[in-house]
Order: C-alpha cells, then sequence, then structure tokens
C-alpha cells in the first residue's frame, strides 16, 4: 500500500485540506479528509484527477515552431506534416512518441488518446508485423508511465471533391488499409495490457466513404470499443460533403451507424443545422482542441450550445503548438468570450471536468478523472506559490484552470506510480529525447 497526503486535493469534485489517500494496487483504497500526514508521502499545492488529452497526434510534436515562419495556411501546415509523416518508421516513432508522452506526464496528463493513422511503409506496403507503428506507439506510452487509448484510425481515401473521392496521394498511401474489413482484420490482432487500450477512428468523411463507415461500424459495435472522428473541422469540408453526399459530416456518420454514447466527434467547429441534436440525441462526446484550432486558424466551436444540450465536452492538445490541458480549458472559456462579448459561459469546475473525467470517459476509461475510492490512482499536483498561482490558494480550482500552465505541475501518479516527481520525470530526461527525436527525424 502506498500512503499519498495532500495539503489541497479535489476530492469527489470538491476542494479538500489535509487529505490522506491510501493506493493499493494501482486504485484509491481510502481517502480520509482532514488527516494528519504520518510518513506519507507529502504533496503541497492543489492535487486534482489525472488529466486525460483526448485527441493526440504524436508525430506533431515534431511540427512545433517550424509552421511558424511563414503566415501560410492549413494545407501549407499539412504539406510539412506529411513530411514528417513519410519519414517515420517504427523505431523513430517509438522515439518520439515516448518524448512527447514524457511531455504529457510532466504536464499532468495520465492518460492519451492517439489518434493512430501511421500503419504502413511509406510505399503503402505492410511491414512484416502490420501492426509495428501501433505497437511502437503503445510502447512509447508505457515506457512514459501513461495510459493509452490507441484509436486506430480508418483512413483509405486521398480526398472528397463535389465529384467524389479520391485515391490516396504518395504520401497518404501509407495511411491506408486499402478497405475497412483489412483495417478491422489488422486492428483485431493488437494486444494490449491493463494500462492499455484499443479504440476506433473514421479519420473524417474527406477519407472515408459511407459504406466503409458501415463496413467498419460492424466491427465497431460487435466489439464495443470507443470511436472517434474528425467532424466538421472546417467550412469547406462541411460544403463539399452537403455538395456530394447531401447531408452534413455529422449526418452523414450517423446514417453510417457511428453515433452512439461511444462516439466522440472531434473538433465539431462548424457544426450546421440539426447536428447538435443527433449529437446529444446519440449520447455522443465531442473533444475540442482549442490550442490546435487556433493556431491553425479554423474557427470557435459552439461550446454554448453543446453544454445547452448537455453534451460532454473533452480536451485534446491535436498537433501539439502547446501540451497544456489547463491552456486548452481555459482557452474554451476565453474564447467564448470573445465570440459572445460575455464572460461566464464555463466556470472552472465544469472546466477541470472537461479536462480529467470527461476525457477519461470519451477514451473509454470510466473508472478514472475523480479522485474517489475504487477508480485508479491518478493524481496530478499543481503548486500554488508560483508568480502565477502565487495568492489564490482560497481559489484554488480558478487558479489552476485560469492562471497555472504545465509547467506549474509538480507530481503525477498514474495509477498510483510516482512518473513526476518535483517537477522532474522519474526516468526519462523529457527535453534531451525530444530534442535528439526532432532533430533526427527533421533534418
Amino acid at each position: 500500500m502506498t500512503a499519498i497526503w495532500c495539503e489541497l486535493a479535489l476530492v469527489d469534485g470538491t476542494p479538500q485540506p489535509d487529505v490522506l489517500i491510501d493506493i493499493t494496487e494501482g486504485r484509491f483504497e481510502r481517502i480520509t479528509i482532514g488527516a494528519q500526514a504520518g510518513d506519507a508521502t507529502r504533496l503541497a499545492g492543489f492535487t486534482v484527477p489525472g488529466l486525460a488529452n483526448a485527441h493526440s497526434h504524436a508525430f506533431h510534436r515534431a511540427l512545433r515552431s517550424r509552421t511558424q515562419s511563414d503566415r501560410g495556411t492549413f494545407w501549407t501546415w499539412r504539406e510539412m506534416m506529411y513530411r514528417a509523416a513519410e519519414r517515420l518508421e517504427p523505431d523513430t516513432y517509438h522515439g518520439l512518441a515516448r518524448a512527447t508522452f514524457a511531455e504529457m506526464a510532466m504536464a499532468g496528463i495520465s492518460c492519451v488518446g492517439e489518434f493512430h493513422y501511421l500503419h504502413h511503409q511509406p510505399d503503402g506496403t505492410p511491414y512484416v508485423n502490420p501492426n509495428a507503428m501501433g505497437e511502437a506507439v503503445l510502447a512509447a506510452a508505457s515506457d512514459a508511465g501513461i495510459r493509452i487509448t490507441l484509436l486506430d484510425t480508418l483512413y483509405l481515401r486521398g480526398a472528397l471533391h463535389a465529384d467524389g473521392y479520391r485515391a490516396p496521394t504518395v504520401v497518404q498511401r501509407r495511411f491506408s488499409d486499402g478497405a475497412a474489413t483489412e483495417w478491422a482484420a489488422r486492428v483485431d490482432r493488437l494486444a494490449v495490457s491493463s494500462s492499455q487500450r484499443v479504440g476506433a477512428a473514421i479519420h473524417s468523411v474527406r477519407a472515408v466513404d459511407p459504406r466503409s463507415m458501415q463496413t467498419a461500424n460492424e466491427w465497431i459495435a460487435s466489439v464495443g470499443v470507443p470511436v472517434h472522428a474528425h467532424v466538421s473541422e472546417q467550412v469547406a469540408e462541411n460544403d463539399v460533403c452537403v455538395t456530394h453526399h447531401g447531408v452534413s459530416p455529422v449526418a452523414l456518420l450517423s446514417d453510417a451507424g457511428l453515433l452512439s454514447d461511444r462516439f466522440s466527434a472531434v473538433h465539431a467547429t462548424h457544426l450546421v443545422g440539426s447536428d447538435v441534436k443527433r449529437l446529444a440525441t446519440a449520447g455522443a462526446t465531442v473533444v475540442m482542441c482549442p490550442t490546435t484550432e487556433r493556431d491553425l486558424g479554423d474557427g470557435v466551436g459552439p461550446t454554448r450550445e453543446l453544454v445547452e444540450h448537455d453534451i460532454p465536452i473533452a480536451l485534446g492538445s491535436d498537433s501539439h503548438a502547446v501540451i497544456d490541458l489547463f491552456e486548452e480549458a481555459r482557452a474554451l472559456e476565453l474564447n467564448e468570450r470573445l465570440n459572445s462579448h460575455q464572460r461566464g459561459h464555463h466556470g472552472a469546475p465544469e472546466l477541470l471536468q472537461m479536462a480529467t473525467s470527461n476525457g477519461h470517459r470519451s477514451l473509454g476509461w470510466d473508472d478514472a478523472g475523480v479522485i474517489t475510492v475504487g477508480n485508479r490512482a491518478d493524481l496530478t499536483t499543481v503548486c500554488l506559490d508560483s508568480v502565477r498561482t502565487a495568492g489564490a490558494r482560497d481559489r484554488a480550482t480558478e487558479a489552476s484552470v485560469f492562471a497555472a500552465t504545465a509547467g506549474d505541475v509538480t507530481d503525477v501518479f498514474v495509477d498510483g506510480r510516482h512518473v513526476v516527481a518535483e517537477g522532474r520525470h522519474a526516468f526519462i530526461d523529457v527535453a534531451a529525447e525530444l530534442e535528439a527525436s526532432i532533430r533526427e527525424l527533421m533534418r
């Protein structure tokens, strides 16, 4: 058994002082409020549940700052992303993903949803082990000490135009399994551990045709895994979908049977018509990634309307322009203020829930994201005496969400394991590994 004493902790959603937490076999066994520390490990500051990053493309971490030299567009950004994608092999992908996931751990993230579509060799030929790339990502998360839901992604077409789908480009060939049945057969062979799960993803309506969506959904429904999809990220995506299919992306996914309480719509920036009602009726989640959405100039999603329809919102760092879920959380509220010219749409407790329990549920981890007896023992401690948080100890939740950054995270436990201690990763030199991996890939 491990004993941890927290100066201040968010227990069952409420900040409580002097909290003694007993952990057995990676789960919270006993939580005592108003306790003495005794011999327990002490955590000064505000301890919250481990954060969940519900949308990640690990290899995009190599692009940080490199796409800022020229003004550019989403499409010029995508070309640089493709150049990085075509160079990765299982060993180099493992190194980059390991360092990226370790950076997430240092930012307080205990679980990641990796939207994974780098499946095959650069010419599209499967590796001898068809899941070599996916297994490299799973191993990277294990090395970094965080849980993962590998959202293995169906990606078959190169683009959607008004007159139909295009074949994959040279770079996109490595993303494609050729057919949804081949994709499902490959994903079925992935082996995972108790800290790893396999989910599914439909890349987008641009990359998967309706019949293939239906075929994929037969496998998804049979195994009952989470399924995510990029949805209405840009106005152009909506326009071409309506022109060719006669319906919005959400409606197309719904007609394929994909909408359910296991479904998460990623971005959902430009929902139209009855899209919100469809998502609400299905019990779906929306995953927003504000720092990427603003970095790419995609727009601001309809967060107030989603909340009014009781649609849970989770958060992701997506392209990793930054890895900081506190920034993602407050950006969601601050963006809404700019849109509406009003304050106070989403309070700090609600935003923190998006970064914790909502994200975990989106990824299929219903036993995480809340500090309560029986749950997985994930803890993230935010210091309350940095230059950003000092003076707000009596408003710890607000200080964490609206003032703290990833740099204020001091300690992280994942399934009871002390992964980050006093601001340092317990077993990885994260900055050095990021430097080496990115220099090798982008040389």
